[in-house]
């Protein structure tokens, strides 16, 4: 869509599908009335959406790792992972781990695709499915999204606490353990943050907590915004300057005239791989410094 207003509009009614629970009638009957057809419409909303199918960054094959899919319980119900580490060496370098935390369409190609990045960048990446005790992420993503709506918050907050106390005492593990989360996964490390558990959190676009929490944290975050996500502002304004308000250590980006989900390849209308590549280099660099042995 070549007109910069339009497509604003389209980003900001799919959004509105995504996060406030609209059903798909709805969006399709307001997509043709600015697309100008259902086809197009359809076109539209396709190039907006995360491509299930997209091609993966890092090959899930990849030599230079060990990935895979673990399953378990932690915090008392059914608990699933993807696991992703460079391949020992014989005497391997102790890292840091990494919790990466998924949009709220669960466990999807992507996020198992982000940790593998998190892999090759020197971290031990744990991607939980926080579906797992609901049956675990489907594939359906509308009923995905149906999901996340009942998760319960307190035993999500206890079993990524399991995760990160288990993984600490991983031979290879520095000992300390980082989060970073997108979207729904992004307020999850603000969340995380506030309760405790980890020793550093990167939120991309996640929506914030009352600024009275501020208080209640005691790790260093690095927060990313998209410059037009104006829902997430909302709350993220308030949240960083409670924050430095609070003399808390926090690092805040925000990305003129990208979308929210700007780190999310799959999306082909979303996605900014400069502002993508530069909040990435930033992450990468703020977590070796909170973990590395």
């Amino acid at each position: 869509m070549a007109d910069p207003s339009l497509r604003n509009r389209a980003v900001q009614l799919y959004d509105a599908f995504t996060h406030e629970h609209r059903d798909r009638r709805t969006l399709l009957r307001q997509m043709t009335a600015l697309a100008g057809s259902a086809v197009a419409a359809e076109a539209l909303i396709a190039s907006i959406a995360a491509s299930p199918v997209a091609a993966a960054i890092i090959d899930p094959a990849d030599k230079r790792l060990e990935a895979g899919m673990r399953d378990g319980t932690e915090a008392g119900r059914p608990a699933r992972a993807y696991y992703a580490a460079l391949k020992s060496a014989a005497k391997p370098a102790r890292r840091g781990v990494v919790l990466v935390i998924h949009e709220n369409r669960g466990l999807t190609p992507h996020i198992q695709d982000v940790a593998r990045r998190v892999a090759l960048d020197g971290f031990l990446a744990i991607a939980p499915d926080l579906l797992a005790p609901q049956g675990g992420t489907p594939a359906d993503e509308d009923k995905a999204r149906e999901l996340i709506g009942t998760v319960d918050y307190d035993l999500a907050l206890a079993q990524a606490r399991a995760f990160a106390d288990k993984t600490r005492a991983m031979p290879q593990a520095s000992g300390k353990v980082g989060m970073i989360g997108f979207c729904w996964g992004g307020a999850f490390v603000n969340r995380m943050a506030v309760a405790g558990g980890i020793d550093a959190g990167v939120s991309y676009y996640g929506p914030a907590p009352a600024p009275s929490e501020a208080a209640r944290v005691n790790v260093p975050l690095m927060l990313h915004y998209a410059g037009t996500d104006a829902r997430v502002a909302q709350t993220g304004e308030p949240w960083v300057a409670a924050l430095k308000a609070a003399g808390k250590p926090v690092e805040a980006f925000t990305y003129p005239g990208v979308d929210h989900a700007f780190n999310n390849d799959t999306s082909a209308a979303r996605y900014n791989k400069a502002a993508a590549d530069l909040a990435w280099g930033r992450t990468t660099t703020f977590l070796h410094r909170h973990l590395d042995a």
